[in-house]
């Protein structure tokens, strides 16, 4: 049975299975206490052959087979459009500006220039002098202050050229009051207008001109790791009074609950009293396990990716996996994820991996590297570059990749220049621009979609796919909380459905050497 064979039988069943949440089949229960379509005919009974494929890809053939032959009207219609996915891949790495990737790729909005030259720079508080655009070559980079208020002096005003004043400036100050001071003989060099391009990061690059980039892709929110994280999971970032209460949310950006490894099930030390975070609004898993929609969380084990303090660029090693909450792996905070007993989907990455490999991904993956593999400063780029380029290999080599969209991206723009202004769609705004990328079977080759989008764009595309197009919001999706917006609905946001090519046969894979 071929890769293509399986995945037409798939979209099948998943299709049925939906049919059936809607009530619009009816279902009895099988001696597996699974259920499936009332047969309207005889079954077909299907024969495990061998094949080169998981057993796991086999079963769901067999089950399949099984479905398309009992429901009503059978055969069962393939699915069209955006059903053609029927896995959704978030990857997210760390700390990067659309300019500091992609400033220099042929056809995007890049860092603006004239004959050749760039156009653009911004002023170093110490030196008085202002700072153009320059190629880094640098595997290791520094980045600098990437908070709400380092993204606020970033944009001054709209002119974007404060990065090098959000890190020297405070600096610049004591030293005029005093040359003395520490810190003043330092040299006053940065390297937050420092771009890579395909020299540097060749395989993001090829992936760009395989499959689609997206140069108008901002932070959901103003501020570093922890909110973004927050509002990638439910297009929010609050701070809540009540565990048990949505309605006593209110929006912070700057400092929601810290997720402490106290108070989590199998994580908590004998004896601390230090009670946890508490994230009580609505997030996406919750409106997933209303609707029997699978979904996994995973995380590598490792260094966590930030540091708790969203201006800091270095801090302490700290353990960081499925089973520690951090700034990155915030899901084990919110109380839907406990009512709904789902911390067992926040697993570890060598998860992810085995089942790409088998061909047993869930309909909605979040992937999140540890430290070392982020290119959250001082880590490698290539290292970051590395891991990405094996976690993608490992979907397209296996039999999900016909029917799957990745959407990779960097969580917030880490104090790097870039010379778009973030959009103002509510009063907290989106954060700046980050590079972006859809790689699917179904994206379209070579382009570069222009659409003001954001992290709320993902939400909205699972949404649409899985749900029905029910939204996090707090008048229809049965569990109210106070969020001032409901993201997925506002007027400026694109729409993801734009990057795929649906009336197309899916492409085959671009596996590439890990390094590039």
């Amino acid at each position: 049975m071929s890769i293509e064979r399986i995945s037409r039988i798939r979209e099948r069943t998943i299709l049925a299975e939906r049919a059936v949440g809607r009530g619009e089949l009816k279902t009895t229960k099988t001696a597996r206490t699974r259920s499936v379509p009332v047969p309207a005919a005889p079954r077909r009974r299907c024969r495990r052959r061998a094949a080169p494929f998981a057993a796991g890809a086999v079963a769901a053939a067999c089950a399949a087979l099984t479905v398309a032959a009992t429901a009503p009207g059978a055969p069962a219609q393939r699915p069209s459009g955006i059903h053609r996915i029927q896995h959704v891949i978030v990857l997210m790495q760390e700390n990067r500006s659309f300019d500091s990737y992609f400033g220099t790729y042929p056809g995007a909005d890049g860092i603006p220039r004239r004959g050749g030259r760039f156009t653009v720079c911004s002023p170093n508080p110490l030196t008085r002098r202002c700072v153009r655009p320059y190629h880094d070559a640098a595997d290791r980079n520094r980045g600098g202050p990437h908070g709400p208020d380092a993204s606020t002096i970033d944009i001054a005003d709209g002119r974007m050229n404060g990065f090098v004043e959000a890190i020297y400036g405070a600096l610049a100050k004591r030293c005029r009051a005093n040359p003395a001071a520490r810190g003043c003989s330092l040299p006053a060099t940065s390297d937050v207008m420092g771009y890579h391009d395909a020299r540097d990061i060749p395989n993001y690059w090829r992936y760009a001109k395989a499959f689609v980039l997206q140069d108008h892709m901002f932070a959901s929110v103003p501020g570093w790791s922890l909110p973004t994280h927050l509002a990638m999971v439910s297009a929010w970032s609050a701070k809540c009074a009540s565990a048990t209460k949505p309605m006593s949310c209110k929006t912070e950006l700057a400092r929601p609950a810290l997720p402490l490894p106290h108070g989590v099930p199998g994580v908590t030390p004998p004896g601390v009293a230090s009670p946890p975070a508490a994230y009580a609004w609505t997030d996406l898993t919750y409106l997933l396990h209303r609707d029997h929609v699978s979904w996994g969380y995973y995380v590598a084990n490792g260094s966590e990716p930030d540091c708790e303090d969203d201006d800091a660029l270095r801090c302490p090693f700290k353990f960081f996996g499925p089973r520690t909450p951090g700034v990155w792996n915030p899901l084990p905070f919110f109380t839907t994820v406990h009512t709904d007993r789902q911390l067992g989907n926040i697993r570890p990455m060598s998860s992810f991996l085995a089942s790409a490999r088998a061909g047993t991904l869930p309909a909605v993956s979040w992937v999140v590297p540890n430290g070392h593999d982020s290119e959250h400063p001082p880590s490698l780029v290539s290292d970051g570059q590395a891991w990405v380029t094996k976690a993608v290999d490992a979907v397209m080599r296996g039999p999900d990749w016909p029917s799957t969209a990745i959407f990779l991206a960097w969580d917030d723009w880490g104090g790097f220049y870039d010379h778009v202004r973030p959009p103002r769609v509510d009063a907290t705004g989106y954060g700046l621009r980050v590079p972006a990328l859809v790689i699917s079977p179904f994206a379209r080759r070579g382009l570069v979609d222009h659409q003001v989008l954001s992290f709320d764009a993902y939400l909205k595309f699972i949404e649409d796919d899985f749900l029905g197009g029910a939204r996090l919001d707090p008048k229809t999706d049965g569990r109210p909380d106070s969020r001032p917006t409901v993201r997925e609905r506002v007027p400026q946001l694109g729409d993801l459905r734009a990057d795929f090519d649906f009336s197309r046969p899916p492409r085959g894979p671009l596996i590439l050497p890990p390094r590039g």
